[in-house]
């Protein structure tokens, strides 16, 4: 069976509505994603140096690069990089890669840089800006990001000639706002921190989510919302967990609705704070949204199992 088909034809569903990998087709606009959103977007436009967004893991940061991205047009030359880590050399190189500017990796830091330098001011010299987006961005050092500060001081007349979008966990707004992080601060010229939802907001977001998917919006009951929004806070990341789980357990029950029953027992059989109530009792954070893609079984290292559909 394909796994896209795991409970969606039950439900009457056309595809899964929860799944963790960001999609930009799914985006419920909240209140604050519309902010964020917006910033993103003013930081762009308005070539700010550099444009800041934090938030819980979860909650949605990445899916909102995703969007922006998927808006981008030819005049934009944009560079992704996630999780990157690395000395004074590395960086860049990792930087060149991210903007496809060629170069040797045995070339000196100087002759490096100043391929970087010609290629973008190429890039404006064509009527293009350039867009540097760091996801994780939290994972650098506080010399990785100087760095990073340091190439927006290329600039031609007013205009920046490459902009930053740093993204990351609350802990990057803690860095960025520290003393030796002062001259990298005055260079952030817009900035959001996105929030878990409020329950009100986690409900529409359910109840968007299964509409895009085919359902009527329905599939899950009012009480079991209460429910799930008591477990995930409101985190985007766990409220799909949560849901896809429900859904499961609910398909494999056959049951026409997702109940509160149904929610309880994905939290009494541990498959899903089994895990993410173990980096709490072991002091170990997640590294990073990509930690929370795995399956929740195999996070811990073990496996468990879930109720198999009847067949009589």
């Amino acid at each position: 069976m394909n796994s896209n088909e795991l409970y969606t034809g039950h439900f009457g569903l056309t595809e899964r509505p929860f799944t963790l990998v960001p999609d930009p087709s799914f985006l419920f606009w909240s209140k604050q994603h519309k902010r964020a959103y917006a910033v993103l977007e003013f930081g762009v436009m308005s070539r700010a140096p550099i444009t800041l967004i934090t938030g819980e893991i979860g909650s949605g940061k990445t899916t909102l690069i995703q969007k922006l991205l998927s808006q981008m047009d030819e005049t934009v030359r944009v560079g992704l990089l996630s999780n990157v880590q690395g000395d004074r050399g590395e960086l860049l190189q990792w930087v060149m890669n991210a903007l496809n500017i060629p170069f040797e990796p045995s070339e000196s830091y100087v002759t490096l840089f100043q391929r970087f330098q010609e290629s973008i001011v190429k890039e404006y010299a064509e009527g293009r800006r350039v867009v540097l987006i760091i996801d994780e961005a939290q994972n650098l050092s506080t010399e990785g990001l100087e760095e990073m500060r340091m190439l927006t001081n290329i600039n031609a007349n007013k205009d920046e000639l490459i902009q930053l979008i740093l993204v990351g966990q609350p802990e990057l707004k803690g860095i960025v706002q520290s003393p030796q992080m002062r001259q990298l601060a005055q260079r952030v010229a817009a900035s959001f921190h996105l929030e878990g939802m409020d329950e009100s907001t986690m409900r529409a977001y359910i109840k968007h989510r299964l509409k895009v998917a085919g359902g009527t919006g329905r599939e899950i009951t009012p009480l079991a919302c209460g429910e799930i929004f008591k477990a995930t806070k409101g985190i985007p990341r766990l409220v799909n967990q949560l849901c896809e789980l429900s859904l499961l357990y609910s398909w494999s029950g056959e049951r026409a609705r997702v109940s509160v029953n149904a929610v309880r027992s994905v939290l009494e059989d541990g498959v899903f704070f089994a895990s993410n109530l173990a980096d709490e009792e072991t002091g170990d954070e997640p590294k990073s949204d990509d930690d929370l893609t795995r399956p929740l079984f195999l996070r811990q290292g073990r496996r468990v199992d879930i109720p198999s559909k009847k067949t009589g």
